[in-house]
């Protein structure tokens, strides 16, 4: 086993070393979705050396996330070609032996990759929760154009919810049937997603503290990197959707949501309704700011009329969305729609979602407005 410093895992292993922390990694998380990384990790784990290697990252980001991120895009970028190599023919053993040495002889830029990044999950399931999501607050505003605010904007994928096709497994259909990008989601429950169309979309804005920008060579390397190398359905799915996304980049605020949504309201213009997403997003930051974040949005609303804030949180994290009763940290996700006016506070919970929106039941009647909340409690 490696010495006090190597085995430090910081905040990640807490009691357990770093190389435990790899090997439940290989042997639990990627066992079942990566033979590839399970090999790697597991490899990592039994190395005294790349242990060191590892310790000398900010204990942040010495998670096997962030440094197998960080050992990918190196042999994306050309500067690991045994690496790369191994990862193409999907060589468990090959790519274990070459990641080790990768790290090892270039632990400066391993570090230096893993200390400028944070790891980015790509799931197009999210659209499929947002299209339904969307069209709703749309209809509940009256509105035939909307403009679109993504907040932890991935890379601003979200942002082109409309131009993507969706196919529920009731044999329900959304979006665009001739898109390059094809989506499907699972319907759980008798109750199908409504049939409506969502109106024309005129802004598109990313806000992220760290945005990824789709026509940048690095960060759209790094989004690939994020990716295990032999998840190729995945990859080919993400080259789809970046290439989409070129042909219409989103616009990045780069900063707190709390701080630049007003920016981000501005770039809207006043005949549509902005609609903000959050997916998964505001579980990072604390109540009290989740509480701004929604007086931001009220506070939009007392300018321009109405604002419709659609999210897919965690239960119980996205305030005033209610939650059917069910238990914080249950598995699942709640799909809320809140629409802000002059006055009142709409909020509903319209269904929830698993697996990042691979899975759906949609349960609200679609008839209905919605729970009603004066502005000023």
């Amino acid at each position: 086993m490696p010495g006090p410093t190597a085995a430090s895992a910081g905040p990640v292993g807490k009691a357990r070393t770093l190389a435990q922390v790899y090997r439940r990694f290989g042997e639990a998380d990627a066992a079942a979705t990566s033979p590839l990384y399970e090999r790697v990790a597991v490899a990592l784990s039994e190395s005294d050396e790349a242990l060191r290697a590892i310790g000398t990252a900010p204990a942040r980001k010495r998670h096997p996330t962030v440094i197998l991120a960080a050992l990918h895009d190196l042999a994306l970028a050309g500067r690991a070609p045994a690496l790369a190599a191994a990862y193409a023919a999907a060589d468990g053993d090959a790519a274990a032996g070459a990641a080790i040495d990768t790290l090892l002889r270039t632990t400066d830029a391993v570090v230096a990759v893993a200390a400028r990044r944070k790891p980015r999950t790509y799931e197009t399931g999210r659209c499929a929760v947002l299209y339904p999501a969307v069209a709703e607050a749309a209809r509940r505003v009256g509105a035939h154009t909307v403009g679109l605010i993504d907040v932890g904007s991935s890379a601003g994928l979200n942002l082109h919810v409309d131009r993507v096709g969706i196919t529920y497994s009731d044999g329900q259909a959304l979006g665009d049937p001739s898109s390059p990008v094809q989506l499907s989601s699972s319907i759980v429950g008798d109750r199908p997603v409504p049939a409506r169309a969502m109106p024309e979309v005129v802004a598109r804005i990313g806000v992220d503290p760290d945005p990824v920008d789709v026509t940048d060579a690095d960060d759209t390397r790094w989004l690939r990197a994020c990716l295990p190398p032999d998840q190729r359905d995945r990859m080919a799915g993400l080259e789809a959707e970046l290439a989409l996304a070129a042909t219409d980049p989103p616009l990045l605020l780069r900063g707190d949501a709390v701080e630049v949504l007003p920016d981000a309201f501005a770039h809207v213009r006043p005949d549509a309704l902005p609609v903000v997403t959050t997916t998964w997003a505001l579980s990072r930051f604390p109540l009290e700011t989740r509480l701004r974040f929604l007086h931001r949005l009220d506070e939009a609303a007392a300018d321009r009329g109405a604002v419709a804030w659609v999210s897919a949180e965690g239960v119980g994290v996205a305030p005033t969305i209610p939650t059917f009763g069910d238990r914080r940290a249950s598995g699942h996700s709640i799909i809320g729609l809140t629409v802000c006016d002059r006055s009142t506070l709409h909020a509903e919970a319209l269904g929830r979602c698993w697996s990042r929106g691979r899975l759906l039941a949609w349960l609200a009647d679609s008839r209905g407005a919605g729970d009603v909340v004066p502005t000023g409690e």
